[in-house]
């Protein structure tokens, strides 16, 4: 089955508030306008995910939360702390979470973490800054399957907020 794979770093963070962990810290007024720009474009180029796996942190919920107008109602968003700062090994045990007949999943997290997934995946080397999105295409019969190669996968495009 042909699998479609969205890599999506979160949207710009603010630093405002010196106080706040990392983990703590929220969008700043940039990112809240890329958010929902990422996805009414990843709408028109039909390449809507129907799951998503996300870091936990606050700045990749605020992004989905802006994200979420442009994309479908009912989308499963499954938050989790094994994303938050990881990279294809902490991907690889998540995705069993995601159901066989989803053909598109959207990955949701950090660098340098999520630039890694990419390259594992597709061999290409990527600068994924905050808010763009790798779109990948691979094959498999199940999500870990199909995640368990190098370099089998292809992208296909590089979908940069600063360009919307």
């Amino acid at each position: 089955m042909q699998r479609r794979l969205i890599v999506m770093r979160h949207a710009k963070s603010s630093w405002s508030d010196p106080s706040a962990t990392d983990h703590q810290r929220p969008l700043n007024k940039r990112g809240r306008g890329d958010a929902p720009k990422v996805a009414a474009r990843l709408v028109q180029m039909q390449w809507q995910p129907e799951w998503v796996l996300s870091s936990d942190a606050r700045r990749t919920r605020e992004t989905m939360a802006g994200m979420q107008s442009s994309l479908t109602a009912d989308l499963p968003v499954h938050f989790s702390r094994a994303l938050y700062h990881s990279g294809i090994d902490a991907v690889r045990q998540e995705v069993g979470l995601v159901p066989d007949e989803v053909q598109t999943l959207m990955l949701l997290g950090h660098n340098p973490g999520w630039e890694e997934v990419i390259h594992v995946l597709c061999g290409e080397d990527v600068v994924l800054k905050t808010a763009n999105a790798a779109l990948l295409e691979g094959d498999g019969e199940s999500w870990p399957e199909a995640l368990r190669g190098h370099g089998t996968w292809r992208l296909r495009h590089l979908l940069r907020s600063r360009d919307l």
